[in-house]
């Protein structure tokens, strides 16, 4: 799915539906909403006030939901730091979290007390944001808390502090770098953009800058750059202007503005010459890499280079996806996508490839489709699917106000990057202004440059990250760069009074919160096709668009286990055409209809989910069921998807987290157990490599069946309208003869054999540690008391576990623990990502932390008011968006749930007690009994293990 730079368009373009309501009407039935109708009626209205200290405040009104979207954006990132300074910004993000002069403890402990969602904060070249949404009548506690460390943090920040987070960040660093393609950030600015440039080293800095950082550096780094006059704050949800004015000027109106901070001088830097450089790593394939620096967001050539590059390697039907992957296959996965900075950027062309074929080969390949595009040009059919495709794909997870990628954010960016909130409007002009002949002739302006040719090869690194600056993360590339956070994406003190001037709010105490509005769950109806099929509703009309999810009972659980990966292929290949539209047609059916349809597989359920447009409905329907009904299983097709999944199977088997994956589950659940597989469902090579057309025929035959379906939608309709659409698509649709399959959740499970099983993989900087034990509970069962407890000892970010090894010891990037989600036995499992020469270390603190907490340490009252005060009241921010409300329907049915579940769920936690929660506890967890799995460097690691106690054995992953 292409996307383009920012979710600010994403998500102008979800608002953008509900003032072009009216004009889809007028739309035939079969016709896709028009582009250009949809850009023009895009609107999100806002209101902007600057406060005497130059807070610039923007306030959008949303009244869908009782929560407010608090973002703090601060022109400070990664390109304003000088030499011997890298990394800075980032750092002080960490510790703008760790307290400040009137909130001294954690940032997080008040914000989950009144069920804040979507809260963190980010670094990247341009600047550090920060941002929560709360329920409205916490709306004072997220203001005292911005303002307190925005204007009373440095005498909260201490050495203690500073050192702490070094050491959380540089494990950040080591996670980042520890994984496959992992020092790629560092190739691409330190090639693309001279030494000098702002842009030549990355957000996380080196170890070496990190770990000089003084704390006269930091707090003269904060007084420089974090005054209210270099900053944005967005308000977006249940609050008008009125009370915006009133609440930031009681709580911002008295700090003082800062300096003023000067822009670096930059450019758009182009190679003197062609350059390229070959570096091995731990991959399952070669990737060819074709770079360019491009010009920043704000520059007309932009959003014309995204279309171009969506049009080339972006979209699933792309230039360089029919030429190199499906009618010449070469290549098992390509990718083009521009990134563009607010002064410059970057453009990455790549392929990854067939193994077997010569990477030559790959390269010319690459080269000549580029240089057909530019000759050619994009058609204006393509530019079409480019834009439909980039609004369907957007809006499905931006019905939100903020987070990630909600409406705070499209206002923050335009206000900072641009001075206009509204930039969003300009960028959506020009995409729907542009023209084949433009994009050409773009494409041809920027790409006609040298290039930077970096070829990854597999084999073991010749140097690791210690002295460059930063991490990646890895499906279809659409950014090379992801913002540092402050949280682990990967998991999901007083002094001296500084005289910022005279308060005007009380910082005595945190401000009250009364008059939470509880959840309001969207009333669920049902309905049955003629065939039998149930279907279970929701209505959301808060954007004219529908999610629909096709659930089967089978799941990977089902994978025969002679024959384990069969049903990852078969879903790969049913997205590779029907019966009537072959690989190419059916991926440009979708793209015009602004539709995605896709098939993933968890544990227990397979599902095909669809999100469509509303007028776009009735053909997107008609699309998913001829994908889940007729799949043409082309044995041509079955040959590329066979050496895709090989190819995502040798990738999991070079990636820590998926190593240690693929070791645990079998042990803990036994090889014949449903649940005792790899957990990614990519199964076996060998079995892959072996399976045939039939099989997977069989499989979908046997599995994919109306008698084990349920069909769930939410969205822009009514149940009357969409029975009537399904009946259509999937009325007429006949149960086999033969009998439903079965899933033989009664194999035994064998009893915990307490070992150390210890994966070697050299030169890793950080271990990854799993420990876990299957437990004497069923999904299915009332886990909410067992599940507070978990959240107490490992579950949240505020935990016993994650505050000992990441807060207080700075070994980690975050570590969690968790019971798992399935419907049958579920498992408790803990991991901990830490650098490696604490490895030994951490495994003890996890038992020391587990027996207290199931010994005479058990919960305190604080942890559990927390606890309950932050799942009850999170959760109307929790179902904010359709896809949330799907879930939590999905979830009722899977579980077996009354419809009113989450509506009770409140008392449920508010009746708990710490004896409660203890007694659930320390019946169902134990120390005793733990196998653990640790990848990383055995020569670094066991001799930190042989004390512990345990017997270890060096093992490998399933495969």
């Amino acid at each position: 799915m292409p996307r383009f730079h920012r979710f600010a368009v994403a998500l102008a373009l979800s608002t953008s539906l509900v003032a072009a309501g009216p004009a889809f009407a007028k739309a035939k039935a079969a016709d896709p909403a028009p582009i250009a109708d949809l850009v023009k009626a895009v609107d999100i209205p806002y209101q902007a006030f600057t406060l005497d200290n130059g807070l610039r405040v923007i306030v959008h009104e949303d009244r869908k939901a009782p929560v407010i979207a608090v973002s703090v954006w601060y022109r400070v990132g990664s390109k304003h730091e000088p030499k011997g300074k890298t990394g800075f910004a980032h750092l002080f993000e960490h510790l703008m979290f760790n307290g400040s002069e009137n909130s001294p403890g954690d940032f997080f402990e008040p914000l989950q007390q009144v069920g804040a969602t979507d809260f963190n904060g980010t670094t990247n070249t341009d600047r550090t944001n920060y941002f929560e949404t709360v329920p409205t009548a916490a709306l004072d506690r997220a203001l005292f808390l911005e303002s307190d460390r925005m204007g009373h943090l440095l005498g909260a920040v201490t050495q203690e502090k500073l050192d702490n987070q070094r050491g959380v960040v540089q494990n950040e660093k080591r996670q980042g770098d520890n994984n496959p393609y992992g020092l790629l950030r560092y190739e691409i600015f330190e090639n693309l953009f001279p030494a000098g440039h702002p842009y030549h080293h990355s957000t996380i800095g080196s170890m070496g800058d990190l770990n000089s950082a003084s704390l006269d550096d930091v707090k003269k780094w904060f007084s420089d750059n974090y005054g209210p006059n270099n900053a944005v704050l967005v308000l977006a949800g249940d609050v008008d202007v009125a009370t915006a004015k009133a609440k930031v000027q009681e709580w911002f109106g008295d700090i003082p503005k800062g300096p003023e901070v000067k822009a670096p001088v930059t450019s758009v830097p182009t190679l003197p010459a062609p350059l390229a450089k070959e570096v091995k790593d731990l991959i399952p394939t070669t990737r060819i890499y074709r770079m360019w620096a491009i010009p920043g967001l704000n520059d007309k050539d932009a959003i014309p280079l995204q279309m171009a590059m969506s049009v080339l390697g972006g979209l699933s039907s792309s230039r360089l996806d029919n030429a190199l992957v499906r009618k010449d296959p070469v290549a098992v996965s390509v990718s083009a996508f521009a990134q563009p900075f607010e002064d410059a950027g970057i453009l990455l062309v790549q392929a990854d490839v067939k193994p077997g074929v010569e990477p030559a080969l790959v390269g010319q390949r690459l080269d000549e489709e580029v240089a057909k595009f530019l000759a050619s040009g994009p058609t204006a059919d393509e530019l079409q699917r480019a834009a439909a495709s980039y609004l369907g794909g957007a809006i499905s997870g931006l019905e939100s106000v903020g987070g990630f990628g909600g409406k705070a954010v499209a206002l923050a960016e335009g206000a900072l990057y641009s001075n206009d909130p509204g930039y969003y409007k300009v960028e959506l002009e020009r995409m729907a202004a542009a023209t084949p002949e433009q994009v050409k002739a773009v494409a041809n302006k920027w790409l006609s440059r040298p290039a930077f040719s970096l070829t990854y090869t597999p084999g073991e690194r010749t140097e690791g990250g210690e002295n460059r600056g930063g991490a990646v993360i890895g499906g279809k590339v659409v950014a090379a760069v992801e913002p540092d956070r402050y949280w682990n994406p990967a998991l999901g003190d007083v002094g001296p009074d500084m005289g910022f001037g005279t308060a005007i709010a009380d910082r005595s105490q945190l401000p009250a919160v009364a008059g939470l509005t509880a959840l309001d769950f969207p009333a669920i109806e049902r309905a049955k096709l003629k065939n039998g099929i149930e279907v279970v509703f929701a209505k959301r009309s808060a954007v004219p668009t529908v999610n629909v999810a096709v659930s089967f009972d089978a799941g990977y659980a089902a994978d025969p286990h002679d024959a384990l990966g069969t049903q990852s292929l078969m879903l790969s290949l049913m997205d590779e055409g029907t019966t009537s539209l072959d690989s190419i047609a059916f991926a440009e059916a979708k793209e015009r209809l602004g539709t995605q349809i896709d098939g993933s597989a968890n544990a227990d359920e397979t599902v095909f989910e669809m999100f469509a447009l509303k007028p776009n409905l009735a053909p997107s329907l008609t699309l998913l069921a001829d994908y889940i009904r007729n799949p043409a299983f082309n044995a041509q097709e079955l040959e590329r998807v066979r050496a895709q999944q090989l190819n995502r199977l040798k990738a999991e088997l070079n990636n820590p987290n998926a190593i240690a994956t693929r070791v645990l589950m079998p042990v803990l659940y036994g090889a014949d157990h449903p649940y005792g597989i790899p957990p990614s469902g990519l199964g076996d090579a060998k079995a892959v490599t072996a399976a045939t057309r039939d099989q997977l025929v069989a499989f979908h035959s046997t599995w994919i069946r109306p008698d084990t379906a349920r069909i769930f939608v939410v969205g822009d309709t009514t149940l009357k309208e969409v029975t009537k659409q399904l009946e259509t698509a999937f009325g007429n649709w006949k149960a086999p003869k033969s009998a439903k399959p079965t899933k033989h959740f009664d194999v035994a499970i064998p009893a915990p054999q307490p070992r150390i099983l210890l994966f070697d993989r050299p030169k890793s900087p950080q271990s990854v540690i799993l420990a876990g034990k299957v437990l004497d509970a069923k999904g299915t069962d009332h886990l909410e008391v067992l599940r507070a407890a978990n959240d107490i000892f490992g579950g949240d970010f505020l935990s016993r576990f994650n505050t000992n090894l990441r807060e207080t010891k700075g070994w980690s990037y975050g570590v969690r623990t968790r019971v798992t989600g399935d419907k049958d036995r579920i498992a408790w499992i803990a991991a901990a990502p830490v650098q490696a020469d604490r490895t030994g270390d951490s495994v003890k603190e996890l038992l020391i932390d587990l027996k207290s907490f199931l010994g005479d340490k058990g919960v305190t009252p604080e942890e559990l008011e927390r606890t309950v005060n932050g799942n009850v009241r999170e959760l109307p921010g929790s179902f904010e968006t359709s896809g949330d409300v799907l879930g939590g329907l999905r979830s009722i049915v899977k579980y077996d749930r009354a419809d009113d579940y989450y509506e009770k769920l409140p008392a449920t936690y508010e009746s708990m007690t710490t004896a409660e929660v203890d007694a659930a506890a320390r019946k169902t967890l134990s120390a005793d009994g733990l196998v653990y799995v640790i990848v990383g460097d055995a020569a670094t690691v066991k001799p930190q293990l042989d004390g512990l106690g345990l017997p270890v054995e060096m093992v490998s992953p399933a495969n």
